[in-house]
Protein backbone atom coordinates (compact mmCIF):
# COMPACT_ATOMS: atom_id res chain seq x y z
CA UNK A 1 0.00 0.00 0.00
CA UNK A 2 1.20 3.43 -1.10
CA UNK A 3 2.40 5.63 1.40
CA UNK A 4 0.09 8.47 2.21
CA UNK A 5 0.62 12.29 2.56
CA UNK A 6 0.28 14.50 4.93
CA UNK A 7 -2.67 16.32 2.88
CA UNK A 8 -3.75 12.90 2.13
CA UNK A 9 -4.21 11.77 6.00
CA UNK A 10 -5.76 15.01 7.12
CA UNK A 11 -8.51 14.42 4.19
CA UNK A 12 -9.06 11.15 4.97
CA UNK A 13 -9.81 12.17 8.62
CA UNK A 14 -12.32 14.85 7.35
CA UNK A 15 -14.21 12.75 5.38
CA UNK A 16 -15.01 10.67 8.34
CA UNK A 17 -18.46 11.09 9.93
CA UNK A 18 -18.18 12.42 13.67
CA UNK A 19 -20.42 10.54 15.36
CA UNK A 20 -20.56 11.54 19.11
CA UNK A 21 -21.20 14.85 20.64
CA UNK A 22 -17.51 16.53 20.72
CA UNK A 23 -17.07 16.43 17.23
CA UNK A 24 -15.68 20.03 16.83
CA UNK A 25 -13.27 18.87 19.11
CA UNK A 26 -12.15 16.58 16.45
CA UNK A 27 -12.53 19.09 13.71
CA UNK A 28 -10.28 21.69 15.87
CA UNK A 29 -7.84 19.05 16.33
CA UNK A 30 -7.84 18.22 12.76
CA UNK A 31 -6.75 22.06 11.42
CA UNK A 32 -4.21 22.02 13.89
CA UNK A 33 -2.95 19.15 12.61
CA UNK A 34 -3.47 20.41 9.06
CA UNK A 35 -1.58 23.71 10.30
CA UNK A 36 1.64 21.64 11.79
CA UNK A 37 1.93 19.08 8.74
CA UNK A 38 1.90 21.74 6.07
CA UNK A 39 4.25 24.43 7.50
CA UNK A 40 7.31 25.12 5.47
CA UNK A 41 10.22 23.31 6.37
CA UNK A 42 12.54 25.44 8.94
CA UNK A 43 15.45 26.24 8.20
CA UNK A 44 17.39 25.26 11.56
CA UNK A 45 17.70 28.66 12.88
CA UNK A 46 15.35 29.01 15.98
CA UNK A 47 14.28 32.50 17.27
CA UNK A 48 15.53 32.54 20.77
CA UNK A 49 12.87 34.76 23.35
CA UNK A 50 14.89 34.03 26.84
CA UNK A 51 18.02 35.16 27.07
CA UNK A 52 20.92 32.36 27.20
CA UNK A 53 24.55 32.24 28.56
CA UNK A 54 26.92 32.78 25.43
CA UNK A 55 29.51 30.18 25.12
CA UNK A 56 32.95 30.63 25.94
CA UNK A 57 34.14 29.91 22.07
CA UNK A 58 31.42 32.80 21.06
CA UNK A 59 32.18 35.09 23.83
CA UNK A 60 36.04 34.57 23.15
CA UNK A 61 35.15 35.73 19.08
CA UNK A 62 33.26 38.37 20.05
CA UNK A 63 35.14 40.14 22.85
CA UNK A 64 38.64 39.41 21.68
CA UNK A 65 39.12 38.60 18.05
CA UNK A 66 42.85 39.74 18.31
CA UNK A 67 45.05 42.75 17.48
CA UNK A 68 45.85 41.32 14.38
CA UNK A 69 42.27 41.34 13.26
CA UNK A 70 42.01 45.04 14.27
CA UNK A 71 45.01 45.57 11.72
CA UNK A 72 44.38 43.35 9.26
CA UNK A 73 40.52 44.58 8.73
CA UNK A 74 41.49 48.59 9.19
CA UNK A 75 38.11 49.97 7.96
CA UNK A 76 36.87 46.36 6.47
CA UNK A 77 35.25 48.68 3.53
CA UNK A 78 32.80 50.27 6.11
CA UNK A 79 31.65 53.59 5.20
CA UNK A 80 31.47 54.19 8.84
CA UNK A 81 28.13 55.50 10.07
CA UNK A 82 29.12 57.69 12.80
CA UNK A 83 28.17 61.39 12.82
CA UNK A 84 30.34 64.21 14.27
CA UNK A 85 28.87 66.89 16.80
CA UNK A 86 30.24 70.15 17.90
CA UNK A 87 29.37 72.87 20.46
CA UNK A 88 27.72 69.80 22.74
CA UNK A 89 29.25 69.66 26.22
CA UNK A 90 30.91 66.66 26.62
CA UNK A 91 28.95 63.78 28.00
CA UNK A 92 31.05 62.33 31.00
CA UNK A 93 29.98 60.26 34.20
CA UNK A 94 30.88 61.96 37.91
CA UNK A 95 34.43 60.24 37.81
CA UNK A 96 35.00 62.45 34.41
CA UNK A 97 35.17 59.04 32.13
CA UNK A 98 33.58 59.70 28.72
CA UNK A 99 29.94 57.76 28.53
CA UNK A 100 28.88 56.17 25.79
CA UNK A 101 24.83 55.89 25.66
CA UNK A 102 22.99 53.13 23.58
CA UNK A 103 19.45 52.83 23.59
CA UNK A 104 17.82 50.02 21.55
CA UNK A 105 15.38 47.00 21.48
CA UNK A 106 15.75 43.73 21.71
CA UNK A 107 13.51 43.10 19.15
CA UNK A 108 15.07 45.53 16.44
CA UNK A 109 17.52 43.71 13.69
CA UNK A 110 19.67 46.41 13.39
CA UNK A 111 20.23 46.46 16.92
CA UNK A 112 20.98 43.06 16.69
CA UNK A 113 23.94 43.23 13.99
CA UNK A 114 25.17 46.70 16.07
CA UNK A 115 25.41 44.90 19.11
CA UNK A 116 28.30 42.52 17.45
CA UNK A 117 30.66 45.20 16.89
CA UNK A 118 29.34 47.49 19.84
CA UNK A 119 30.29 44.43 22.51
CA UNK A 120 33.39 44.22 20.64
CA UNK A 121 34.56 47.57 20.42
CA UNK A 122 33.98 48.43 24.16
CA UNK A 123 35.45 45.12 24.76
CA UNK A 124 39.03 46.60 24.02
CA UNK A 125 38.44 49.21 27.24
CA UNK A 126 36.73 47.17 29.80
CA UNK A 127 35.09 43.79 30.50
CA UNK A 128 31.28 42.83 29.99
CA UNK A 129 30.26 40.36 32.37
CA UNK A 130 26.69 38.19 32.35
CA UNK A 131 26.34 39.03 28.79
CA UNK A 132 23.18 36.58 26.95
CA UNK A 133 22.41 35.22 23.34
CA UNK A 134 18.98 36.06 22.07
CA UNK A 135 17.75 36.87 18.98
CA UNK A 136 15.98 39.55 17.17
CA UNK A 137 11.57 39.39 16.34
CA UNK A 138 10.64 36.64 14.06
CA UNK A 139 8.74 38.48 12.27
CA UNK A 140 10.40 41.58 11.89
CA UNK A 141 12.91 42.66 9.03
CA UNK A 142 15.36 40.43 8.60
CA UNK A 143 13.70 37.82 11.23
CA UNK A 144 15.95 36.36 14.43
CA UNK A 145 19.00 37.76 13.80
CA UNK A 146 21.79 36.24 16.05
CA UNK A 147 22.59 38.88 18.90
CA UNK A 148 22.78 39.47 22.26
CA UNK A 149 20.88 41.81 24.98
CA UNK A 150 22.38 44.13 27.25
CA UNK A 151 19.62 43.61 29.79
CA UNK A 152 21.17 42.26 33.15
CA UNK A 153 24.41 42.43 32.51
CA UNK A 154 27.34 44.37 33.58
CA UNK A 155 30.27 46.90 32.12
CA UNK A 156 33.33 47.92 34.00
CA UNK A 157 36.43 50.00 32.45
CA UNK A 158 38.76 52.19 34.04
CA UNK A 159 38.59 54.48 30.89
CA UNK A 160 34.55 54.30 29.74
CA UNK A 161 31.07 54.27 31.22
CA UNK A 162 28.99 52.20 28.98
CA UNK A 163 25.45 52.75 29.97
CA UNK A 164 22.81 50.87 27.64
CA UNK A 165 19.05 50.92 27.53
CA UNK A 166 17.07 48.44 26.08
CA UNK A 167 13.35 49.88 25.86
CA UNK A 168 11.40 46.99 24.24
CA UNK A 169 11.57 43.11 24.28
CA UNK A 170 11.87 40.90 21.65
CA UNK A 171 7.67 41.46 21.47
CA UNK A 172 7.68 45.24 21.30
CA UNK A 173 6.78 45.53 24.71
CA UNK A 174 8.19 48.22 26.86
CA UNK A 175 10.77 47.04 29.02
CA UNK A 176 13.48 49.37 30.40
CA UNK A 177 12.63 52.93 31.07
CA UNK A 178 16.02 55.62 30.21
CA UNK A 179 16.77 58.12 33.02
CA UNK A 180 15.85 61.77 32.31
CA UNK A 181 19.05 62.82 30.73
CA UNK A 182 19.44 59.94 28.64
CA UNK A 183 16.19 60.42 27.13
CA UNK A 184 16.79 64.24 26.44
CA UNK A 185 19.46 63.20 24.75
CA UNK A 186 18.04 60.26 22.20
CA UNK A 187 15.00 62.57 21.75
CA UNK A 188 17.29 65.61 20.91
CA UNK A 189 19.90 63.58 18.57
CA UNK A 190 18.09 61.20 16.89
CA UNK A 191 15.36 63.01 14.73
CA UNK A 192 15.61 65.77 12.13
CA UNK A 193 17.84 67.11 11.48
CA UNK A 194 20.03 65.47 13.05
CA UNK A 195 19.34 61.78 11.82
CA UNK A 196 17.55 60.71 8.75
CA UNK A 197 14.62 59.58 10.96
CA UNK A 198 11.16 61.33 10.43
CA UNK A 199 10.37 64.39 12.57
CA UNK A 200 9.54 63.09 15.80
CA UNK A 201 10.21 59.87 15.66
CA UNK A 202 13.43 58.74 16.95
CA UNK A 203 14.68 55.70 15.85
CA UNK A 204 16.76 52.08 16.50
CA UNK A 205 19.36 51.76 17.26
CA UNK A 206 20.71 55.46 18.64
CA UNK A 207 24.42 55.47 19.80
CA UNK A 208 25.96 58.72 21.64
CA UNK A 209 30.17 58.43 22.41
CA UNK A 210 31.56 60.98 24.66
CA UNK A 211 28.91 63.83 23.45
CA UNK A 212 31.04 63.64 20.05
CA UNK A 213 29.62 61.55 17.87
CA UNK A 214 26.12 59.86 17.70
CA UNK A 215 25.30 56.71 15.24
CA UNK A 216 21.34 57.02 14.05
CA UNK A 217 21.52 53.32 12.16
CA UNK A 218 23.40 50.16 12.59
CA UNK A 219 27.05 50.62 11.17
CA UNK A 220 26.14 47.54 8.10
CA UNK A 221 23.11 45.91 6.99
CA UNK A 222 21.58 43.27 9.40
CA UNK A 223 21.12 40.94 6.07
CA UNK A 224 24.28 39.83 6.11
CA UNK A 225 23.90 37.88 9.21
CA UNK A 226 20.18 36.67 7.94
CA UNK A 227 20.11 32.52 8.76
CA UNK A 228 23.68 32.35 10.50
CA UNK A 229 23.81 30.73 14.44
CA UNK A 230 25.61 32.37 16.73
CA UNK A 231 28.26 29.95 16.15
CA UNK A 232 28.59 30.23 13.03
CA UNK A 233 29.07 34.36 13.24
CA UNK A 234 31.78 33.20 15.68
CA UNK A 235 33.69 31.19 13.50
CA UNK A 236 33.51 33.13 10.14
CA UNK A 237 35.35 36.21 12.79
CA UNK A 238 38.15 33.75 12.33
CA UNK A 239 37.92 34.29 8.72
CA UNK A 240 39.56 37.93 7.95
CA UNK A 241 38.32 37.84 4.53
CA UNK A 242 34.64 36.73 5.75
CA UNK A 243 32.32 39.53 4.92
CA UNK A 244 31.00 39.20 7.87
CA UNK A 245 34.38 39.92 9.66
CA UNK A 246 35.20 42.99 7.64
CA UNK A 247 31.49 44.26 8.43
CA UNK A 248 31.89 43.58 12.34
CA UNK A 249 35.45 44.01 13.08
CA UNK A 250 35.64 47.14 10.80
CA UNK A 251 32.34 48.89 12.29
CA UNK A 252 33.94 48.25 15.57
CA UNK A 253 37.30 49.68 14.35
CA UNK A 254 35.30 53.23 13.66
CA UNK A 255 33.47 53.15 16.85
CA UNK A 256 36.77 52.01 18.77
CA UNK A 257 38.51 54.96 17.30
CA UNK A 258 35.52 57.38 18.36
CA UNK A 259 35.95 56.40 22.04
CA UNK A 260 39.64 57.13 21.83
CA UNK A 261 38.94 60.45 20.48
CA UNK A 262 36.40 60.51 23.40
CA UNK A 263 38.64 59.88 26.05
CA UNK A 264 42.27 61.89 24.82
CA UNK A 265 43.29 58.62 23.20
CA UNK A 266 43.47 56.04 26.14
CA UNK A 267 44.54 53.59 26.24
CA UNK A 268 47.65 54.10 24.19
CA UNK A 269 47.63 50.17 23.64
CA UNK A 270 44.21 50.59 21.68
CA UNK A 271 44.51 54.27 19.98
CA UNK A 272 48.00 54.64 19.00
CA UNK A 273 47.61 51.83 16.43
CA UNK A 274 47.71 52.88 12.87
CA UNK A 275 44.64 51.54 12.09
CA UNK A 276 42.69 53.64 14.92
CA UNK A 277 44.44 57.24 14.77
CA UNK A 278 44.02 56.54 10.62
CA UNK A 279 40.26 56.42 11.34
CA UNK A 280 40.27 59.10 13.75
CA UNK A 281 41.52 61.46 11.02
CA UNK A 282 38.35 60.30 8.83
CA UNK A 283 36.12 60.93 11.72
CA UNK A 284 37.71 64.28 12.54
CA UNK A 285 37.22 65.82 9.13
CA UNK A 286 33.72 65.18 9.01
CA UNK A 287 31.00 68.19 8.96
CA UNK A 288 29.17 68.54 11.74
CA UNK A 289 25.54 67.47 11.64
CA UNK A 290 23.20 69.53 12.06
CA UNK A 291 24.65 72.31 10.53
Amino acid sequence: MAQQTPEQVVRAWWQKPLYWAGGGVVVVLVVVLLVVLLLPPSNGLQSVSSPTNVPASVLSAVTDPGLHAFATVGEGGQEGELSRLTGTKPLTDSAGKPEVIYVGGEFCPYCAAERWSMIMALSRFGTFTGLKEMSSSSTDTDPSTSTFTFVDNTYTSQTVDFMPVEEEDQNQNPLQTPSASVEQIFTTYDQQPYSDSAAGEPGFPFLDIGGDYVLYQTGFDPAMLQGLSWKQIATDLGNLKSPVTLAIVGNANFLSAAICLADSNQPSSVCASSTIQGIETVLTAQSAVGS
